[in-house]
């Protein structure tokens, strides 16, 4: 759709633009209100800030726990900036959205597609949304039982509880009113993003030195950064996920899991 009518896409983006930022909606207090609620499902498209994501950043095999990190920013890009436009692109270019539209936002994507390519379009947002939401689930169940187990140990009978609670939650999400979903899920996620910017906050002055590492690397000529953990030797590192190495350019002999999470979460 946008590549076939991507004549029409710069009006389009001027359009988003000025509806977010117009002096109409800056005067009426509507801006604050398109921000918040940016902010909010921003949240949901790439937990950006939550503190969930580097659970799986943790166990990738890189020579450099910045290179990850460069990799996880990435992410986040090519979610909100590119999918998120590129779905607010196919709303407007079909002409299905009108000013004042209240329906569900799910609701108007599934219309704005089928108005273009047919009532088979329905049936493909709905089926990439139900493969979505399964996905999501055993992520975050796997993500939970992991961090319930490394709190608390190898306890059976708490792991249990924890699969009831999620199958309690799953069924309740099911029959709420969407809005209600919405606004459990903010005030959760707003606490796990609580504790996680904390952790942040503590972590910064570490943080600024293993990236200050990283792009030093490239300047004195190495092409590929390493992490050397000789050179940190006041940080409590995991030194099987990080060997201490003679030279910065030497080959990775271990694997090098669990990145800056195992090496700071002490």
């Amino acid at each position: 759709m946008i590549v076939l009518q991507f004549d029409h896409v710069p009006g389009m983006l001027m359009t988003i633009f000025k509806s977010a930022f117009g002096l109409d909606q800056a005067f009426s207090g509507i801006v604050g209100t398109a921000i918040v609620m940016g902010v909010k499902r921003g949240v949901f498209a790439n937990e950006a800030g939550l503190g969930s994501a580097p659970n799986v950043a943790a166990v990738a095999n890189v020579d450099h726990p910045a290179s990850q990190g460069v990799v996880q920013a990435f992410s986040v890009f090519i979610d909100t900036f590119v999918i998120c436009t590129c779905t607010a692109l196919l709303i407007l270019l079909s002409g299905f959205y009108t000013p004042g539209f209240e329906g569900d936002g799910l609701i108007l994507t599934q219309n704005a597609l089928a108005e273009v390519v047919g009532d088979w379009g329905r049936t493909f947002i709905s089926v990439a949304l139900a493969l979505f939401v399964f996905t999501s689930i055993l992520y975050n169940y796997y993500l939970g039982e992991n961090n319930l187990r490394f709190l608390l140990g190898e306890k059976r009978r708490t792991v249990i509880i924890y699969r009831g609670l999620v199958l309690v939650l799953i069924f309740w999400g099911a029959v709420q009113n969407l809005d209600t979903v919405f606004a459990f899920a903010d005030i959760t996620m707003t606490m796990l993003a609580f504790v996680n910017l904390i952790a942040i906050t503590m972590l910064f002055k570490v943080g600024m030195r293993v990236l200050r590492d990283y792009d030093e690397q490239p300047k004195a000529g190495i092409k590929t950064p390493v992490f050397d953990s000789s050179k940190f030797k006041d940080l409590d590192l995991d030194f099987k996920a990080w060997p201490p190495r003679s030279t910065p350019d030497q080959v990775v002999t271990e694997p090098a899991s669990h990145a800056v999470l195992s090496a700071l979460q002490r």
